[in-house]
């Protein structure tokens, strides 16, 4: 059973091997394991991921919206990081 009393968790989950963990939800869950259960009942009834991570929401720490422009202004100039310099090959998947 789980309630608005215990700690939130971000549940992320991974659809197939080789692809990213995605972020797709929260549980409220009273420990790691509880919340690695849960997660499962709740975002993965019909087999669509292959793993699963839990992490405390107090865990996580975001940027400031109203910051964006000083913090990812920079990167700006930097055109050289920006992969417009070559072609992908049409049979090359998940860049």
């Amino acid at each position: 059973m789980t309630t608005p009393d215990f700690p939130l968790w971000e549940v992320f989950v991974r659809a197939k091997g080789g692809l990213s963990h995605r972020h797709v939800g929260s549980v409220h869950a009273a420990d790691a394991r509880m919340a690695i259960e849960s997660a499962r009942d709740v975002y993965t009834r019909r087999m669509e991921g292959v793993s699963l991570w839990v992490v405390p929401s107090t865990a996580i720490v975001a940027s400031d919206p109203g910051e964006s422009a000083s913090l990812f202004g920079p990167a700006e100039d930097k055109v050289y990081r920006h992969p417009t310099f070559y072609v992908v090959p049409d049979n090359v998947k998940h860049i």
